[in-house]
């Protein structure tokens, strides 16, 4: 079984389910709530393991009891949990409204973090096939893609809109660099999406990518672009789909799988996700994303 790592951020969300995103500042009524799991890697790590794979969950929570209902949350869905919670610590907090048409708009408290990486347990990485980080913990990252780079493991960055200068001075250590579209533009200043993956690839030394929602993904592979299909699906929810996208694919490195092939697995569990619904129990079993993918037509 195919070993991977995840590390970044984890968030405890609240999501309130809206007819339609709100245009301007007003008072509305949520039809549901739910409290869930979230976050970058976290999400990641959640769908690389209801994919079948082995995964932990390298980062930071909070000395707080959301931290540790989190972390428990992570482990009862398959997730070995490596983290470290300093006191007075606090655990990242997400608002998420969904709308009907499962579109989404979410804001983030990032908490109070510890910044230091010191005691990542990086002799795990024996036995490992491929590790994923976000950018939300840049030292944290940096120690692990150096680590893995050693020991010539697959290294899978989360790029998206926030922080360039972390993305920066992240982009040079990962082999694989997949940007939000949002993200691709903050970096390149370019709306384009083959000019800004080209203006972005002499930054990074290997595969350069981009992902568009339900417009797919295209990737940048030794100067040739190839452009992949997202399936179409009934969206009830489109939050974390960005990050399923992630965690499958790297995953699917862990597995053998080449760009292209892994790039196609993640676009069906990213749908899957969004027609599945909300939070973490969304993330789509190994037997429907095989299905899918053998009936689409690529």
């Amino acid at each position: 079984m195919a070993a991977i790592v995840c590390l970044g951020i984890a968030v405890r969300d609240l999501v309130f389910r809206v007819a339609s995103l709100p245009p301007v500042a007003q008072k509305t009524v949520a039809s549901a709530f739910l409290r869930d799991g979230g976050g970058m890697a976290a999400t990641a790590a959640v769908a690389a393991a209801a994919l079948g794979g082995t995964v932990s969950y390298w980062g930071r929570l909070g000395d707080d009891a959301t931290g540790r209902e989190l972390g428990a949350d992570l482990e009862s869905h398959g997730v070995r949990v490596r983290c470290n919670a300093v006191p007075g610590t606090q655990t990242p907090i997400s608002a998420v409204l969904v709308a009907d048409d499962g579109e989404r708009m979410l804001t983030v408290y990032p908490g109070r973090l510890d910044e230091s990486a010191d005691w990542l347990p990086l002799r795990e990485l024996a036995g490992v096939q491929a590790v994923h980080a976000d950018f939300r913990w840049l030292s944290g990252a940096t120690a692990l893609f150096a680590a893995a780079a050693q020991r010539g493991i697959a290294r899978v960055l989360d790029a998206d809109a926030g922080d360039p200068q972390a993305v920066r001075a992240l982009l040079p250590l990962a082999d694989h660099a997949i940007v939000s579209q949002s993200g691709l533009a903050e970096l390149s200043g370019h709306s384009d999406v083959e000019a800004g993956l080209r203006a972005l690839a002499p930054h990074a030394p290997g595969v350069v990518a981009a992902t568009l929602g339900a417009q797919g993904s295209v990737f940048l592979v030794d100067g040739a672009l190839h452009r992949i299909p997202a399936p179409a699906v009934a969206a009830t929810d489109t939050n974390g789909a960005g990050d399923v996208f992630h965690g499958a694919y790297a995953l699917a490195l862990a597995e053998g799988k080449d760009v292209i092939a892994a790039a196609r697995f993640a676009s069906v569990a990213a749908a899957l996700k969004c027609r599945n619904g909300s939070g973490w129990k969304a993330a789509p079993a190994r037997a429907e994303v095989e299905t899918l993918l053998k009936e689409y037509r690529w």
